[in-house]
């Protein structure tokens, strides 16, 4: 009787251990990280220009986006991202990017949506002759 007892107590305290670790996870401290995917990249012109990046509906479904400029110096005036429904969100950006600088994250407006494109606007004043390489980022 007396190892049943013990059997039970150590059953019951192993129980409480692992419900109080599975609630642990619900308040976010095992939590998923959110998982960054690189969409497409561009290298960019000489000059006053445009770029778009195509997105495939098999990329899945985002909920932020972000740019990242490799290689040189760029300035960012705008982006417009198009979205599977049909719908744009225009971001006004203008930023100067130095090389290996990246983006606020950009949230997306909504839950979770499939893009079907994303159209940027540039400017390179690259006294180093080299191309920018800007690099779209998407969140799931």
């Amino acid at each position: 009787m007396k190892n049943h007892i013990q059997i039970l107590g150590i059953a019951l305290f192993l129980l409480t251990a692992f419900n109080q670790a599975s609630a642990a996870c619900l308040v976010n401290t095992c939590a998923v990280q959110p998982r960054w995917e690189l969409l497409g990249t561009r290298n960019v012109n000489f000059a006053n220009d445009r770029d778009e990046i195509e997105v495939t509906a098999a990329e899945g479904m985002f909920t932020a986006l972000k740019i990242k400029v490799l290689r040189s110096t760029m300035d960012m005036n705008k982006m417009v991202v198009h979205f599977g429904d049909g719908s744009t969100e225009n971001i006004e950006l203008k930023n100067m990017f130095r090389a290996g600088e990246e983006s606020r994250v950009i949230d997306l407006p909504g839950n979770k949506r499939f893009i079907k494109k994303v159209v940027f606007w540039y400017d390179t004043k690259n006294y180093k002759k080299r191309r920018a390489v800007v690099e779209l980022w998407g969140r799931h």
